[in-house]
């Protein structure tokens, strides 16, 4: 058994369940306090429980296009000649945990926009209040869907920014 490949994979299996539970938690949190103060998950309006499914399933799916390149930079830093400091690691991680949380963020606003004009005189936060399941069903559907088309440029965009190793060109 390689331990040094052992550890290095628990070590990433934590680091993917810390980030992820954070980032969702924080989420949750943000989405609740900005639009939804008096709404929560113990009640019985299940169109917020949709709609708040829908977001924390697009943010798993951007999340995890985006551990793996965390996870690379760590793997970069203990296994190459020259190693990466600590604060390099942290820094590159917060760089693409910010390119994530923009990407949600532009994700919700387009998926807002795109249902704005698709249904006008609709407000969908008023109508997710008022427990129409249609509207959340429809809102958190257009959210995945977005999310599954952008994720594979969000993994290209975040790749390109790990510090790989300059190779040369023996050709």
């Amino acid at each position: 058994m390689n331990k040094q490949l052992f550890t290095l994979a628990l070590f990433e299996i934590v680091l993917s369940i810390v980030i992820t539970v954070v980032i969702i938690y924080v989420s949750y949190s943000i989405l609740h306090r900005l639009f939804f103060k008096n709404l929560s998950l113990k009640g019985n309006n299940i169109s917020f429980t949709i709609f708040t499914s829908g977001i924390v399933m697009s943010i798993g799916m951007i999340l995890s296009e985006i551990l793996p390149s965390i996870t690379n930079v760590v793997r970069l830093a203990t296994t190459q000649a020259e190693s990466i400091e600590l604060t390099t690691i942290i820094l590159y991680s917060g760089i693409y945990l910010f390119i994530g949380f923009v990407v949600a963020i532009v994700i919700n606003a387009a998926v807002f926009m795109l249902f704005s004009l698709l249904t006008r005189g609709i407000d969908e936060f008023k109508a997710i209040q008022e427990n129409n399941i249609s509207v959340a069903i429809l809102v958190a559907t257009t959210l995945v869907s977005i999310t599954l088309i952008v994720k594979e440029s969000i993994a290209l965009l975040i790749s390109s920014l790990v510090p790989y190793p300059e190779v040369s060109n023996f050709l």
